[in-house]
């Protein structure tokens, strides 16, 4: 079976949104925007995973774009937990630079997959 960057990246970054939202809940005693983090962070590994198994190309697409949009919701959601505080500016850039980098990854593989389904 190939190996799939993208998944085995966002999982990773899930696990780590996880350690964030338990940090955040058990010593910063925040329970709002841990909980919103929580929510968007691990959804796009989970929209990837059922982007796998798309019924179409469409379907393949359309999980595709929902992993990317929750990309920009989860950098949202860093920088107000930078800006109000609770997290450092290097923990902030360091989980920001992976967000970006799927971010990055994902928009690529929108990009291609709109171009194959248009031709």
């Amino acid at each position: 079976m190939k190996e799939n960057v993208v998944f085995e990246k966002s999982k990773k970054f899930a696990l780590r949104i996880i350690k964030l939202y338990k940090y955040l809940c058990n010593e910063k005693k925040e329970f709002v925007l841990s909980k919103q983090i929580l929510r968007s962070g691990t959804s796009i590994g989970a929209n990837i995973a059922e982007a796998e198994y798309g019924i179409s190309k469409k379907d393949f697409l359309s999980k595709m774009y929902i992993s990317l949009k929750e990309t920009s919701e989860t950098l949202y959601w860093l920088e107000l937990l930078k800006g109000s505080e609770y997290i450092s500016e290097r923990e902030f850039n360091s989980l920001a630079d992976d967000c970006v980098e799927l971010k990055k990854l994902l928009s690529s593989i929108t990009k291609s997959s709109q171009q194959s389904l248009e031709n």
